[in-house]
């Protein structure tokens, strides 16, 4: 008998398809050789050789045998050919009963149907634990060697069948053994692939788990450039819905490739998606370098990447302007104190003071300037949080006409019910402020009345909330509106053109987009396209 635990790895071992395989194989084979041995016999083939001595305890083995392996072929099966070690071993040996009977009733213990127990000992050091396999082994050379005295006894005292006798004993053994050996090894050998497999999935897994968690977007195509796999990231970045299939990439990164492939160019090149404000920056790389081979894709958002490199900038700007602030400040001061105390003389002349006004009113401006660009490198990282845009617009609208402009005439004009959307609330106030200044001030020049339309909506393009905002005043060439998010760009005499580009930096830091889109009646409009509700800011 085996434990259950020999059990449990014998089980371990049959459910190898190979070993389960080779267990259908012999099931077959002893059903075919009862089958095969009876028909030689009735059928008159051998007939010097099979059951020479006993005919009838031959055909009766054969029949009895036959009708056994069916029997067990048909358990087999009902069981998917998982037998437990005792029946192995019951079967195995009944095998080699049968064999032996066969053999001793041939009358010849040379013949060859001895060595069909080397089938059986093999079978068994595949399928049996080493003790059972040996224990088999002892049994089959036992009946072997028993069978040759037989032999040797009838012949009165011939000592060849004592000898085949031995060596086909001392066969059995080292089959037994070697099989046992060989069986071990494929064990073995299986465990270990099954280990290695099992860790190849499992970093699968993980580098399947990082592709689709990465920000970056990753297309992979063939030699002939038909697409191959794309990650979550990818079809956030061409504006696809992850339910429906990216069956082949976009018409321009397909002519992007078709380039790269010839020029070999190594140079980025910027993508819009259609029906989307994106803008994504796509580069390509060969897999293998020495042959043609799948090519990597690579998507990148442009407005992020511009974000960090904002960020650099504004690190060195902060940098740059502490220590212009300190060298300009003190001179500014001076020259500013100087106007002023020459303004407060009796003596000074009408015209002269006319000078001393100029000189103040510039240096407040230059003073201006540099807050200005102190606030803007000073300007801290985003506090996103998700906000309803309708309300917020409300309360500003308010809030303006409850401050200095009170006389102002600003209606407000909602699309939705509730809008909303994710940014730094004191950020977009600011970026409003900015706005709002600009447009009161620019449709009083034209019309003399502070007059201002806000509007709230969702962008056709992108699917994002927007706020415009619209004033009466005359508009803004095409040309002008080229410059307009330069920094220093003015045309108000008191202005420092930072406003505008202050206004488009805050905005690109909270993955927001500012652009002027006029109206169709010639109106000037900026628009703030919000980051989406459900979207997280770096």
């Amino acid at each position: 008998m085996t434990t259950p635990k020999n059990e449990t790895q014998q089980n371990d071992l049959l459910g190898f398809e190979s070993t389960l395989t080779l267990l259908r194989i012999y099931s077959y084979y002893r059903v075919l050789l009862g089958a095969l041995l009876l028909f030689m016999f009735h059928g008159g083939v051998s007939s010097n050789t099979l059951g020479n001595l006993a005919p009838s305890v031959f055909s009766y083995t054969c029949i009895i045998y036959t009708l056994i392996g069916l029997w067990t072929l048909i358990s087999l099966w009902r069981k998917n050919f998982q037998p437990s070690q005792r029946q192995l071993l019951i079967q195995l040996t009944i095998d080699i009963a049968a064999i032996t009977l066969l053999v001793n009733s041939s009358g010849n213990a040379t013949s060859s149907l001895g060595y069909l127990l080397i089938i059986t000992v093999a079978y068994g050091g595949i399928f049996l634990n080493q003790q059972l396999s040996l224990l088999l082994a002892a049994f089959s050379s036992l009946s072997a060697i028993g069978a040759g005295v037989l032999d040797a006894v009838a012949k009165n005292g011939g000592d060849r069948s004592l000898f085949s006798a031995g060596a086909l004993g001392i066969l059995l053994f080292l089959t037994a053994l070697l099989f046992r050996y060989l069986t071990l090894r494929l064990q073995t050998s299986q465990t270990e692939a099954k280990q290695q497999a099992a860790l190849a999935q499992h970093i699968q897994s993980l580098a399947q788990q990082i592709v689709e968690r990465m920000n970056t977007g990753i297309i992979v195509t063939n030699k002939s450039h038909a697409l191959v796999l794309a990650n979550n990231a990818a079809y956030r970045l061409l504006s696809i819905p992850s339910s429906e299939p990216l069956t082949s990439i976009p018409t321009p990164i397909k002519d992007m490739l078709q380039r790269w492939s010839v020029s070999g160019a190594h140079k980025q090149q910027l993508f819009k998606p259609e029906g989307s404000s994106k803008e994504v920056r796509v580069s390509f790389a060969a897999l293998k370098i020495d042959q043609q081979s799948d090519t990597l894709i690579f998507l990148e958002d442009n407005r992020q990447l511009m974000q960090h490199a904002q960020q650099l900038k504004l690190a060195s700007l902060g940098r740059l302007t502490a220590s212009i602030a300190h060298e300009v400040r003190n001179p500014l001061g001076a020259i500013s104190h100087a106007g002023q105390l020459l303004a407060e003389s009796p003596t000074i002349a009408a015209e002269d003071r006319n000078l001393t006004a100029i000189i103040a009113r510039h240096s407040e401006r230059v003073n201006n300037i540099i807050e200005n660009v102190l606030q803007l490198s000073r300007r801290q990282q985003a506090k996103a949080q998700t906000f309803d845009v309708i309300s917020w617009v409300e309360n500003f609208v308010e809030e303006l006409q409850q401050g200095p402009y009170n006389q102002a005439h600003i209606q407000t004009q909602h699309q939705h019910a509730s809008l909303l959307a994710t940014m730094d609330v004191s950020q977009l106030h600011q970026v409003m402020i900015n706005l709002c200044d600009n447009g009161l001030r620019y449709s009083q020049a034209s019309t003399g009345i502070q007059s201002l339309v806000l509007i709230t909506g969702i962008d056709e393009r992108s699917g994002l909330p927007y706020i415009d905002v619209v004033d009466a005043g005359t508009g803004i060439s095409k040309d002008k509106a080229t410059l307009l998010f330069e920094p220093f760009n003015t045309d108000h005499v008191s202005g420092t053109g930072l406003g505008l580009y202050l206004s488009k930096e805050l905005c690109d830091a909270n993955e927001a987009t500012l652009e002027y889109k006029p109206t169709s009646e010639g109106k000037s409009c900026f628009r703030i396209c919000l980051a989406h509700d459900q979207r997280v800011l770096n």
